[in-house]
Order: C-alpha cells, then sequence, then structure tokens
C-alpha cells in the first residue's frame, strides 16, 4: 500500500498536514481487504482533486493516537479536514464515482 502519490502520515506529520487547506484522511490497515480496495480509488482521487484537496492516510496500527483522537472505530474511515478542523466522515468502501461525488460537496 506504499506509493509515492498519497503520503503515509505519522504523529509529527499530521498535525502539519490537515492544519493548511482542504486535506482528505484515510485511516487505513494493511491488513484490511475494504482499504486495500479503495487505495487505488484514493490514489485517483488524489490526481483528480490535486491543488483542490491534499491526500494523506494513517496506518492505525502503527498511529492508534491519531485514530483514537478522532474516534475511528471502523476501517476504511475517511476524514476531511478544512483548516485543521473535520467537517466530514466517511466509512467503509465505496466506488470511484460516488467517492468524487461526495467530495466535491465540499470545494
Amino acid at each position: 500500500m506504499n506509493n509515492k502519490e498519497v503520503p503515509e502520515l505519522t504523529n509529527g506529520e499530521f498535525e502539519k498536514f490537515a492544519k493548511d487547506g482542504v486535506a482528505l484522511v484515510d485511516f487505513f490497515a494493511e491488513w484490511c481487504m475494504p482499504c486495500l480496495m479503495m487505495a487505488p480509488i484514493v490514489e485517483e482521487l488524489s490526481d483528480r482533486f490535486k491543488g483542490r484537496i491534499k491526500f494523506g492516510k494513517v496506518n492505525i496500527d502503527e498511529n492508534p493516537q491519531i485514530a483514537q483522537k478522532f474516534h475511528v472505530t471502523s476501517i476504511p474511515t475517511f476524514i476531511l479536514f478544512k483548516e485543521g478542523n473535520p467537517i466530514q466522515q466517511f466509512v467503509g468502501s465505496m466506488d470511484q464515482e460516488e467517492f468524487r461525488e461526495k467530495l466535491r460537496e465540499f470545494l
């Protein structure tokens, strides 16, 4: 699941990443099949929304404190932040078109 497009965020990077502009964070785990299925969709949307929404991801096994802070209890969970504040949360897998429409509402 490691790739160059969507950066994996750790504790130190997360706050800075989510603080400026609009950012979507994908909370995932390597063992989660729906998370693995969503990875290419997240990559594609990252390209499509480049310059408008930043995309990042958090491995909940490696960074449980971030997941706990935002009450992530199921994965995949996607949280949209604006200026560091969570403004929307999506839980579970969805197709690319549905995900794109959900994100468009916040631009």
